[in-house]
């Protein structure tokens, strides 16, 4: 009966990113061919290759006049690892304490939900006492949210002082370093309060008697007796419609509009002024005045951040797909708005493919499989319950499984100062308490370590990783081979075209031999006659020794021609 779910849950995780990836393919294909580039190969990619960027050959230059200075004759100067060295040491250092100032931003909101937990108990206002954990989860997952949007804005200024540094040669490798960096960053930005309550919330608490305390005498935050699957729903809920409502909506018409708005108080024409100067520009001024084209690679990154959002975690927040297609519907008319009102018109270039976004959307695809992979087995309680009905269980039924999952502990062995303020609350003394986990009794040799149950419930759980990860891999490479990547119209298509030009082309051959057969035809007719013409004698030969050779070796003819005589 459990298992059923979870088959279901298998085959859908694991196909939905593998389907979005071969259907990409197979669209981007017939783009291909509808906007003629399916010829578009590797000698025209490099006859399209960017030129070198100007700080590359600035830094080239600088370089070029050191050395000349110290020998005269140099070979071509270019800039090396060695050159780039400083730069990259730099870039990595920066990288890693943007990660950590991402972590500590996240520590920041921990340390506010365990005080502001703890305040709320001690309130004497019952309203707040009762809604406790809805406060505590919905306000922090706002503070979050205004913390990942801020961080957004800081990285990607970050990710391009650092690109700007290691000086890269051409257009093509500064974009694809920036994007590298700016999603490397944005990702952890975005990913890391949701990997903190799927994985490690709940984890790090200790038990009774030694439990993790973290400034004085606050204890680490727990989950809730059903898990933390309803805490880590509400926080992928709010950052993902927070972050495509106020980030990638608001900011997107908003900033333009707001730039608009400056360079019109900038401007020393009033409105009216304006309004009959716009009447007589053309429409090339009039694109002119709009905002300059920055590229598509902040619409790329929203795009990739949401399929993260909604592949990695889709296992604990199942309605992410449909808010992802709301916003897309939404965004597809607000972008097509910005492009053509509020920004220039992009200048056109040849491309294959969208590069090396798609390296990433592909890389998303295969770590989703092992996150909900991970979701499934630690974040919920499945896999103890499958442990517990074929291993534990004397009728094979459920009955007695939360029994199974809590542990004895002893009172009397509280540290001091932390036992319970009130030990006659429930009217009698309490010496023997239950709480959730895998330990030893109180009265084993043992006591208090981690149980046999609790190991095997481990190693289940990693074994049903291995399992689940191996099995939708498989079956998705077996989708990917069974789905072609060209549509079979496309390929009936292009065979027919590749007929029909080899058929032209051996039109045109025998075109140009039926003419070469006809010129040199025509110049045999009005060449003389052959019988007339001497053939050019040998230099060492006189001609009465040719006319000899010839009577000598001359075949008589089978019927000579009769003699008459007048």
């Amino acid at each position: 009966m459990l298992i059923e779910p979870v088959l279901i849950l298998l085959r859908v995780l694991g196909y939905v990113a593998v389907l979005f990836m071969e259907h990409w393919k197979r669209r981007q294909m017939r783009l291909n061919y509808v906007w003629d580039l399916t010829g578009f190969g590797e000698e025209e990619q490099e006859e399209h290759k960017d030129h070198n960027r100007a700080e590359y050959e600035f830094r080239v230059m600088k370089k070029t006049m050191k050395q000349e200075q110290s020998s005269p004759k140099s070979e071509k100067v270019k800039l090396t690892c060695t050159d780039r060295m400083p730069a990259y040491l730099t870039a990595v250092l920066m990288m890693v304490f943007m990660i950590l100032v991402t972590f500590a931003m996240v520590f920041g909101v921990i340390l506010y939900r365990i005080s502001i937990k703890a305040a709320l108990h001690m309130s004497t206002y019952s309203a707040a006492r009762s809604n406790i954990r809805a406060t505590v989860k919905t306000t922090a997952a706002i503070i979050n949210l205004i913390i990942i949007i801020i961080l957004d804005e800081i990285y990607a200024a970050i990710a391009r002082w650092l690109t700007k540094l290691e000086v890269p040669k051409t257009d093509k490798s500064f974009e694809e370093r920036l994007i590298f960096k700016t999603f490397i960053l944005k990702f952890v930005n975005a990913f890391t309060p949701i990997v903190y309550l799927a994985f490690f919330r709940g984890r790090l608490v200790g038990r009774p008697g030694s439990y993790l305390y973290v400034i004085g005498s606050y204890r680490m935050e727990e989950c809730a007796h059903a898990g933390c699957l309803m805490e880590l729903c509400i926080q992928l809920c709010i950052t993902m419609l927070g972050k495509q409502l106020i980030q990638n909506n608001l900011f997107e018409i908003g900033m333009p509009k707001l730039k608009k708005l400056l360079r019109r108080r900038k401007s020393e024409l009033d409105s009216k002024q304006e309004e009959e100067l716009n009447k007589t520009l053309q429409r090339h001024e009039k694109d002119h005045i709009l905002g300059p084209f920055v590229g598509l690679s902040p619409e790329y990154m929203e795009m990739i951040i949401q399929f993260g959002m909604v592949t990695l975690f889709v296992a604990s927040f199942p309605l992410a797909p449909l808010f992802a297609l709301l916003n897309n519907i939404i965004e597809i008319r607000l972008d097509a708005k910005k492009f053509v009102m509020e920004l220039r018109r992009p200048i056109a270039a040849k491309a294959k493919d969208i590069g090396i976004w798609y390296n990433l959307l592909r890389g998303l695809s295969k770590v989703a499989v092992i996150v909900n992979a991970f979701v499934i087995s630690f974040t919920s309680d499945f896999i103890p319950r499958l442990v517990y009905q074929y291993m534990y269980s004397l009728d094979g039924t459920m009955h007695g499984f939360v029994n199974h999952t809590l542990s004895y502990f002893n009172v009397s062995d509280f540290q001091p100062g932390t036992a319970p303020l009130q030990p006659m609350h429930l009217g009698y003394k309490v010496e023997i308490c239950r709480y959730k986990d895998y330990r030893e009794p109180p009265s084993s040799s043992s006591q208090y370590e981690l149980s046999k149950e609790f190991w095997a419930v481990l190693a289940a759980r990693l074994a049903f990783v291995v399992v689940f990860q191996n099995v939708v891999m498989l079956m998705s490479d077996f989708v990917d081979w069974l789905i072609p990547d060209i549509p079979k119209d496309i390929s009936l298509q292009m065979h027919k075209e590749k007929i029909l030009m080899v058929e032209l082309f051996m039109k045109e051959e025998q075109g140009k031999r039926l003419a070469a057969r006809d010129n040199h035809n025509q110049d045999n007719c009005n060449s003389p006659s052959s019988a007339t013409q001497t053939p050019p004698q040998p230099r060492s030969r006189t001609a009465t020794h040719a006319v000899g050779w010839e009577n000598k070796h001359k075949q008589p003819e089978e019927n000579p021609a009769p003699i008459y005589k007048l």
